[in-house]
This record gives structure tokens, sequence and C-alpha cells, in this order.
């Protein structure tokens, strides 16, 4: 069913611009139809702030459980941001105070920029655990994507994730180890998924902690995992809700960044993620790009639209279908009678985890 736009946040209309359902709120109250309230805790640089938002607010409102999608952004105000960013907040998202009271049915969390050597450290540490901890309580499932993921394991199980000793980005084949867990129905079995990270956390750090690994790749590792009680926090190390040209945005922005003398190694091309004519095409303008710093050009132009015609999206319909099982479940538990008996915490033995 339809997301709703509920305020003036502009990704809604880009999304009805793209094809997708969005109803008005009007249109949305003339039907009697069961409604779902996701939070949606965005905490990426502003560089990402607004695709982000977009990818996620469509990957929910692609999703078919018998409910209208309600979402809404907020963010931590600890977050170092730009005026733009700022007012981009200011002017369309959510406080965590309203939303907390208003209630919510689930949560979900991105990842984060990092600026010191300790998740704990970071200016977004205690405000994230405090919404994390209102959460446990008050909503019926967390779903968590990348950096997300390893502080919600480093604030449960005290998991302290590994630094990789280059970026790990790129498509990668994934095998899924449980198939019958119903966030896993109608999956393939074997599956692509997009990474970028730079740490990572263990299949054997997960299951020491009653972690359950649902999806893992043998070149980069866990790609999804689910909390001991089966749903109550949904943990990606992967990126669900990238788009087509997200991977390509990135390798743009590390180019820029290199060009502009703000990071020394020199950009890699994400792996198995173009066609071998767009590896070619970016290869080239790497190299041209070593040949340009060198001179102190920062002026040359990244080929996006050569390449966006070299890029695939194979894994979107896999994120589709997850996040699909994902508000099934959350639409299930909170339209139970006795919904305030599941609320706190979620029984293992829960007949809707094992339908």
């Amino acid at each position: 069913m339809p997301l709703v736009a509920h305020n003036d946040l502009p990704t809604f209309g880009v999304l009805r611009d793209r094809g997708q359902v969005v109803l008005s709120l009007d249109r949305a109250r003339e039907q009697d139809i069961r409604e779902l309230h996701i939070g949606f805790l965005n905490m990426m640089p502003d560089a990402a702030l607004t695709a982000t938002e977009r990818q996620f607010i469509r990957l929910v409102g692609s999703s078919n459980p018998i409910a209208q999608f309600y979402v809404y952004p907020f963010s931590i105000p600890e977050l170092n941001r730009s005026e733009k960013a700022e007012e981009h907040i200011r002017r369309h998202y959510f406080k965590f105070e309203e939303l907390a009271e208003q209630g919510l049915d689930a949560l979900i969390i991105t990842g984060a920029n990092v600026i010191t050597p300790s998740l704990v450290q970071e200016p977004f540490w205690e405000p994230l655990i405090n919404i994390v901890r209102w959460a446990e309580n008050n909503v019926a499932s967390i779903f968590c994507s990348c950096l997300a993921t390893h502080a919600l394991v480093k604030h449960y199980h005290g998991i302290d994730r590994r630094h990789l000793s280059r970026k790990q980005w790129g498509v990668y084949s994934h095998r899924v180890t449980q198939p019958d867990h119903p966030l896993l129905r109608d999956v393939n079995t074997r599956f692509d998924a997009p990474h970028s990270r730079y740490n990572d956390v263990s299949r054997e750090q997960f299951e020491a902690a009653g972690i359950t690994v649902l999806a893992e790749s043998d070149d980069v590792g866990v790609h999804l995992a689910v909390s001991p009680d089966q749903f109550r926090i949904i943990y990606f190390q992967g990126h669900p809700e990238y788009a087509a040209i997200s991977l390509l945005k990135e390798c743009k922005r590390e180019v820029f960044l290199y060009l502009h003398g703000e990071r020394e190694a020199v950009p890699r091309i994400p792996e198995n993620y173009l066609t071998a004519a767009g590896e070619t095409i970016a290869a080239a303008h790497i190299e041209r790009a070593i040949a340009a710093r060198a001179k102190g050009d920062t002026e040359l132009e990244f080929p996006e639209a050569e390449l966006r015609l070299h890029a695939d999206n194979t894994w979107g319909d896999t994120g589709k279908a997850i996040i699909n099982n994902w508000l099934g479940l959350v639409y299930q538990l909170t339209n139970l009678d006795r919904r305030e008996q599941f609320m706190p915490g979620v029984d293992p033995n829960n007949p809707l985890l094992h339908v």
C-alpha cells in the first residue's frame, strides 16, 4: 500500500514524480486502511542526507502489507551540519520528543560518519542510545543499517567492530544461511547486495552474542543478522536501500576529495559494480585524477553520465522483499489485540516468527 505525504518533505514529491504511489493526507484519510507509523533516524552526513532519505522511504513505500505508511524522518542535533542541511531538517524533519509522545510502530536507523576512534566517544552516541532505549519498549522492531548495526551490537553486547585495512565497497554475492526465517520468505537463496564500509563485525562475533546470521558473503562477511529473539533488531552491514547510482555517487565524492587533497589514498573502483567497459572508463578517469592532482588541477570532471550507463542494480528486488517481510511482521505484531504483551520484548516462540 502507498506512502502518505503527511508533511511537505520534498522526497514525497520526488517519489510521486518517479511513478511511486504517494497519497495526500486528505486522500489517505478517506480510506479505512490500517496505518503503520515508521520512525526514520537519519544520521547520514550532509552529502548523503536527502539521498538516503529518498532511498529508505522509497523502499518502505514499495512494500505490500495492507497498510498506509507514515514515515517520520528525524535526526540528532549533536551531529555537525551545514546551514543547508540544518534548514532541511528544521523545515521537514520531526523532533524525536514529538514522535515519542505520539508513538511509532517501528524504527529505521541509518549509518553516520565517525570522527573519533571509538563509537562511544562520538557526539551522536548518547542521543542515539537514548533513542534506542526508548524504542526497546515502544516499537515492535528496529531496523539498523551499516554503522547503526555496529553501534547497537556495541551497546547491547559489548562487541567492538574491527577496522579493515581498506574500504570494503562494491556489490557482492551472498548466500542465505537461514532460509526458513520469515524475514527471508520468497528471497532467493543467493543474491547480490552492496557494501560500503571501513569496519566489520564477524560471524563469530555475532554468533557469540546469540545473534542469528541470516545472510553472508564469502568475500565480505555478514550482510544480515537478527537479534536473539529473531525480530526485535534487524542488523544490516550492507545497504539494501542503495539505488543503482549510490556507489557511483560515492566514487565521485572520493575522487573529488582526492583531487582537493582531503584524502591521500588513490580512490578505488567499487568491486563487481560496473560493467567491464565501465571499469575501463572509471580506471582511466582515476589515472587522469592522479595526474591532475600532481599538477594541482581540481577541476577534472567526473564522467558520471557515461558511467551511469554501466552501473546495474542487481540487489533492488531482494532489498524490497526483505523490507516487505519485515513490515509484514511489524504489521501483524502491532495489529494484535494484546499488543501490550509484545511491546517490551518478542517471545521467540511467538507463532508470528515461524509462519
